[in-house]
């Protein structure tokens, strides 16, 4: 379980990283539509899992993958704008989140058993 500190950090960083990928970082990742949907910092807030939804990409791994390789640009952004709240800019750990894909697979099924019902 997360105590306040560690919330408070974590929803610091997702909101700095999002607005670097929503704004900064146009240029860099092209028409991707990328938002932070959740971080998870560690207890001493040296490491903080970030995962992100990827959209308007056809291959999210390898995407995923060019964002990786970025991560020291990304991590140097975001000690910028977080430097003046905090000494410890923490290493980034990016994932894929696949919750949206899931949900939309569920809708898609129920969509399919609906009208499938409705055709008997």
């Amino acid at each position: 379980m997360e105590g306040k500190r560690q919330q408070k950090y974590a929803r610091m960083i997702q909101k700095e990283l999002g607005n670097f990928f929503q704004k900064d970082a146009k240029g860099t990742f092209g028409n991707a539509f990328i938002s932070v949907t959740q971080v998870r910092i560690s207890p001493d807030l040296s490491v903080a899992k970030v995962y992100l939804s990827i959209m308007q990409v056809n291959d999210k791994q390898a995407f995923l993958a060019e964002i990786i390789d970025k991560k020291p640009q990304i991590r140097k952004e975001l000690g910028h704008k977080i430097g003046k709240f905090s000494r410890i800019v923490p290493d980034l750990h990016f994932f894929i989140d696949d919750s949206v894909d899931y949900v939309l697979n569920i809708e898609k099924i129920l969509k399919d058993i609906n009208s499938a019902a409705s055709n008997n």
